[in-house]
């Protein structure tokens, strides 16, 4: 009986470790609207000075509407992500702006509009999620319609843009090289 208790004991101390282990490989997700998004005013051409004086390589603009459920995806199973959070935040300023917004905001160039006017006829919005990529001189240099398809690519955008990638090759091209890459480092491991 004895014996059984001793066992039990270790086989849970065992597993405690294991899910610390876990736990340090994976972590929590935390929550988008304050570890992803950058709080701001809505003065865009404002956060063009910031960034720069940061250092980073743009702005991202998430356009969404509350009842979209690519919106929804994104929120909780991509830029939730502390590995997401923490490469984003590093390279851009990051945005998010409501499609049929009425708030007043200021775009890129200075000029006074509301959230939906600016995503509507500024930036042709019309499904979301959309994600704008926007250069240091306010130019937007490469936008994504939709959903990624996870963690991963949405990453790879990431890279896509902030090393400059977007000026050589589409980003179609880009993960399809990122994919290949990712087959040839898991068929060296398993050898």
């Amino acid at each position: 009986m004895i014996q059984g208790r001793r066992f039990f004991l270790i086989l849970c101390t065992i597993c405690l470790f294991q899910s610390f282990s876990l736990a340090a490989q994976n972590p929590a997700p935390r929550d988008p609207a304050t570890h992803f998004f950058n709080q701001g005013w809505g003065d865009f051409q404002e956060e063009l000075q910031n960034a720069r004086a940061q250092g980073k390589k743009g702005i991202m603009i998430f356009f969404e509407m509350d009842e979209c459920p690519f919106c929804h995806y994104m929120k909780t199973n991509v830029l939730n992500q502390p590995a997401v959070q923490d490469y984003f935040r590093k390279n851009f300023l990051l945005f998010s702006l409501d499609i049929e917004g009425d708030v007043e905001i200021t775009n890129l160039q200075g000029k006074r509009m509301r959230e939906k006017d600016f995503a509507f006829r500024e930036n042709r919005v019309r499904a979301t999620p959309v994600m704008v990529f926007y250069d240091l001189n306010g130019k937007p240099v490469y936008r994504y319609t939709g959903r990624t398809a996870g963690v991963k690519e949405f990453m790879w955008l990431g890279q896509y843009v902030a090393e400059g990638v977007y000026r050589k090759q589409s980003f179609v091209r880009y993960k399809k090289l990122r994919r290949h890459e990712n087959k040839n480092q898991q068929n060296k491991k398993q050898k």
